[in-house]
C-alpha cells in the first residue's frame, strides 16, 4: 500500500488529461494534420433513392487525366463494410439503395477544382420503386431488402401474457412515435489515409472505434491484420455518429490513396456530413397493458419497430437494447416484447447515444401516465406500486441482485423540485392563463456494457506498461471523444496504484500499439474497460512487489524507482488484463432471457415546462436529474455527461425535426435543422446517489447514455400536465401542438 497522501483520486474532480492541449490549440484534429504530397478526396453520391446505374460519364471542361478516379471495380478485396450482415457496399455497383449512396471517388491536389469535378460526374439511372416510411416497409408496399424488408426480430417472453388479459380489471392501449435525430458533433467526419501494396494501409481519423475500422479495412483491401493500422486523432465528439461510419470514409480515403500513390485527406463539410451519415432510428411502439383495479401491473404486451434505413449496419444491436429496455424498471409477472428493424430507402440509421433505449423508454413512460390516469392513480403512485425490487425479475427474467431504490430516487427528485406543490399550484394558475405551466417526470434505468453475452464474445483486453521515467502507460483502444476517458482511466489507475494521476499516461489509440479493448459505446468505457485498467495496473504492482523491487508499503518515489530498476534488471514490464464476466451472469441468446447487463444505472428526471397557447411553443423552465450510477469517479465530468445528455434530449423532444423528401434529408444545414441554443436550455440540476457496484472500478457503473433516456417522456408528461392534451410523438413541433390545441 502506498504511503502517498494524495492517492485517492476517485470521487475527485481532477483536471482533464487533455484539457491543456485543447485550450491552447496544441491538440491536433484530423484536419490539422498534413503529409507531403497529400491530395484531397471527395465522394460522388446517388441523386436518387433506389435505382440501377446504367452509365457513368465525366463531363465539363475538366482535366480528368489529372484526377484519381475510383469506382467499385477498383476495390482489391470485398466490397462491403464488415460489420454485422456485410450488406452495405463501400461503393455502389450496379444498384443504389438510398440517396447519397457513394458511387465514385475523386482525388486531386486542388480542393476547388475537385468540387467542380464532382459536379461534372454524370450518373444515369433506371429508377426503381422506393419505400420511405417504417409503415410502408412493415406493410411490404415494396420488397426492398431480403424477403420481407426485415433486418432483425427479437422476442422477449416472460410468464403468459395471453392468459393475463382475462384476469385484468383494465386493459390500456397506446401507440407512440419517435423521429430521426442528427448527432451534430462539433467536428465533422474526417480521415487521412496512406496506402500502398508494400506497406498496406494506415489511416488517421476522427472516430470512436479504431478496431471497427481495422476490421473493415482488412476485408476491403484483402490484407493481413498487421498490414492495416488505424490511429485515432483528437476527436470533437461522436455520440454514436462516429461508431460505424468512419469505416466507410476510411475505406474511401484508402482506395484513393492506393490508386494515386499519395496520402489522401477526406473531410466532410457539415451539409455532406448531415445528409449522408447515420442518424437515430425512428421508431413506432405499441403498448397493451393489463392492470388490476388497485394499480398493479399484470401484463405488458409491447411491439417495438425501428426504421433501419437502406442497410443493416448496427440496427440489430440498437433494436436489442431498445427491446430489453422497453418494459422499464418495473415488475410485471407477464411480459411479451416483439420487435423488428425494417428497411427503407433512406441512408442507413446507426448508433446514437442511448442506442434504441430512448425510443422505447419514451413510449413506456408516456404510456404509464396514460395507464395511471385510467386506473385513477397519480403517475407517481402508480409507479411506486410497480417499481422493481431486489430479488424480482426484469422482462428478460434477470434477477435484480443489486440494491435498487427507485422510490428513494423519486422522493428525492420530488423534494428537489417541489413536485406536488407545483402540480396543485399550476392547476389553479393555468385557468384562463395564456402561458400554461406543467411538471412531469420519467423513471427509468439503463444497462451498462454490451448486452447479454456481448462482452464475453468481445473478450476485451487492456494493457499497462511502466516507462523508464517511472511512469505508467495505459494501453487501450477506448477513445477520448470529449467525455473524459483519458481522465477517468488515469484516476482509476492512480487509485489502484496509490500514486498521483499525473504519473499515469493514456496511450493514443493506435491499433499497432494498443490491444482491442472494444468500441467506445454502450456505457461500457468506465465500468467494463475501466475495470480492466484497474486489473492491469494491479498486475503491474504485483510483479514489482513479487520481484522484491517494491515493498508492500511504498511512497510514490519508491514506486517510480522500482519501475526504473525493473526495466534495468529484467527489461520491459507490460501486463494485460482480459475481460471476465462477473459471477452469476448467464444469458441465453436463443431464448433472449437471462442477465442482459451486469449492472443498471437508475434514474428519475423531472421537467417543468411552460406552453404558450398563442405561439404553441413549449419551453423547459427547470430540469432535475437524479440518478444512481454506482460510485462517481469524477463529479465534474459525470455532471457534464448528464447535462449534455439532457440538453441533447431536449433537442430530441422539442427542436430536432429531420425533414425527409424523397428519401433525402432536406434540412441538412445548421440554419434549418434547429437545435436548442443556450436560451432553450433550462438550469439542469444534477444529483447523484451512490451505491457502489462490486464489479466496477472503484464501484462505478456506466453513465454516458442514461441522460438521453429520460428527458423526452418527462417533458411530454409535463406538457400534458400543462395542457390536458396527450401528445405521443417526438419531436413535438409547434405545428403538431397547434393542431391539437
Amino acid at each position: 500500500m502506498s504511503t502517498n497522501t494524495n492517492n485517492h483520486p476517485i470521487g475527485k474532480s481532477v483536471p482533464r488529461k487533455e484539457g491543456r492541449k485543447k485550450v491552447t490549440g496544441a491538440a491536433l484534429y484530423v484536419d490539422d494534420i498534413s503529409f507531403p504530397e497529400m491530395i484531397y478526396g471527395v465522394t460522388v453520391r446517388s441523386s436518387v433513392p433506389r435505382a440501377r446505374i446504367t452509365n457513368i460519364s465525366f463531363a465539363g471542361d475538366i482535366p480528368w487525366d489529372e484526377f484519381t478516379i475510383v469506382t467499385a471495380k477498383d476495390i482489391p478485396g470485398e466490397n462491403y463494410v464488415a460489420l454485422i450482415l456485410n450488406d452495405q457496399p463501400f461503393l455502389a455497383d450496379e444498384v443504389v439503395n438510398h440517396a447519397e449512396e457513394a458511387i465514385v471517388l475523386l482525388a486531386h491536389p486542388n480542393k476547388y477544382l475537385l468540387e467542380e469535378a464532382r459536379r461534372n460526374v454524370r450518373i444515369e439511372y433506371e429508377e426503381l420503386p422506393a419505400v420511405f416510411t417504417l409503415e410502408d416497409s412493415v406493410n411490404k408496399k415494396e420488397i426492398i431488402w431480403g424477403e420481407d424488408n426485415v433486418f432483425k426480430t427479437f422476442l422477449v417472453d416472460k410468464g403468459n401474457v395471453d392468459e393475463a388479459w382475462s384476469k385484468a380489471d383494465l386493459i390500456v392501449e397506446g401507440e407512440y412515435f419517435t423521429g430521426a435525430q442528427e448527432q451534430l458533433y462539433i467536428e465533422n467526419n474526417g480521415v487521412i489515409a496512406i496506402a500502398n501494396e508494400q506497406d498496406g494501409v494506415t489511416v488517421w481519423g476522427s472516430m470512436q472505434c479504431p478496431y471497427y475500422v481495422h476490421k473493415a479495412l482488412i476485408k476491403l483491401f484483402a490484407l493481413s491484420e498487421d498490414k492495416v493500422r488505424v490511429i485515432q486523432t483528437e476527436t470533437g465528439g461522436g455520440f454514436g455518429g462516429k461508431e460505424e461510419y468512419p469505416s466507410m470514409i476510411a475505406g474511401h480515403a484508402g482506395l484513393l490513396s492506393l490508386k494515386s500513390g499519395k496520402p489522401v485527406k477526406i473531410i466532410y463539410d457539415r451539409a455532406e456530413d448531415m445528409v449522408a451519415t447515420t442518424k437515430r432510428h425512428p421508431s413506432r411502439t405499441r403498448h397493451k397493458t393489463a392492470v388490476t383495479k388497485d394499480g398493479k401491473l399484470l401484463a405488458m404486451d409491447i411491439e417495438f419497430v425501428v426504421d433501419g434505413g437502406a442497410y443493416c449496419t448496427l440496427s440489430p444491436v440498437v433494436l436489442s437494447r431498445g427491446t430489453i429496455h422497453a418494459a422499464g424498471p418495473y415488475f410485471s409477472p407477464n411480459v411479451r416484447i416483439r420487435s423488428s428493424a425494417v428497411a427503407t430507402n433512406i441512408p442507413p440509421h446507426g448508433a446514437f447515444r442511448g442506442f434504441g433505449a430512448p425510443q422505447s423508454i419514451f413510449a413506456l413512460e408516456r404510456h404509464l401516465d396514460k395507464v395511471a390516469k385510467a386506473v385513477g392513480l397519480t403517475p407517481d403512485e402508480f409507479r411506486r406500486r410497480n417499481f422493481i425490487q431486489q430479488g424480482e425479475t426484469t422482462a428478460t427474467s434477470q434477477i435484480i441482485r443489486e440494491k435498487v431504490n427507485m422510490t428513494g430516487l423519486l422522493d428525492r427528485a420530488f423534494e428537489l423540485t417541489g413536485y406536488h406543490e407545483k402540480r396543485r399550484r399550476f392547476a389553479k394558475e393555468n385557468e384562463g392563463a395564456p402561458i400554461k405551466r406543467g411538471i412531469g417526470f420519467a423513471t427509468f434505468m439503463h444497462g451498462a456494457g454490451f448486452t447479454g453475452s456481448g462482452e464475453v464474445y468481445l473478450a476485451s483486453v487492456v494493457g499497462a506498461e511502466v516507462t523508464s521515467e517511472g511512469r505508467v502507460k495505459i494501453l487501450a483502444a477506448s477513445t477520448e471523444i470529449g467525455q473524459g476517458t483519458n481522465t477517468i482511466f488515469a484516476q482509476i489507475a492512480s487509485e489502484a496504484l496509490g500514486v498521483d494521476s499525473d504519473l499515469i499516461e493514456v496511450a493514443q489509440p493506435d491499433t499497432a500499439n494498443v490491444p482491442n479493448s472494444g468500441p467506445t459505446v454502450a456505457s461500457r468505457t468506465c465500468m467494463v474497460v475501466g475495470k480492466l485498467v484497474e486489473s492491469a495496473v494491479l498486475a503491474l504492482k504485483q510483479t514489482l512487489t513479487g520481484s522484491g523491487l517494491l515493498k508492500q508499503d511504498y511512497s510514490q518515489s519508491e514506486f517510480q524507482e522500482a519501475c526504473r530498476n525493473h526495466i534495468e534488471k529484467f527489461g520491459p514490464l507490460k501486463t494485460f488484463s482480459t475481460y471476465q464476466a462477473p459471477p452469476n451472469i448467464h444469458w441465453n441468446d436463443e431464448k433472449y432471457q437471462g442477465d442482459a447487463y451486469g449492472a443498471f444505472a437508475w434514474a428519475v428526471y423531472v421537467a417543468e415546462v411552460s406552453v404558450d397557447s398563442l405561439t404553441y411553443e413549449a419551453h423547459v423552465d427547470d430540469f432535475v436529474a437524479v440518478q444512481e450510477v454506482g460510485r462517481v469517479i469524477n463529479p465534474i465530468l459525470a455532471t457534464g455527461q448528464i447535462e449534455g445528455g439532457v440538453a441533447q434530449g431536449i433537442g430530441f423532444t422539442l427542436f430536432e425535426n429531420v425533414v425527409w423528401q424523397n428519401g433525402r434529408m432536406a434540412n441538412n444545414q445548421m440554419t434549418n435543422y434547429i437545435m436548442p441554443t443556450p436560451a432553450d436550455i433550462p438550469p439542469i440540476r444534477v444529483y447523484f446517489e451512490e451505491n457502489p457496484y462490486a464489479y466496477g472500478p472503484g464501484g462505478a457503473k456506466g453513465i454516458g447514455e442514461l441522460p438521453m433516456d429520460g428527458p423526452a417522456p418527462a417533458i411530454l408528461n409535463a406538457i400534458e400536465n400543462a395542457t390536458g392534451i396527450s401528445f405521443n410523438q417526438v419531436p413535438l413541433m409547434p405545428e403538431a401542438m397547434m393542431e391539437e390545441l
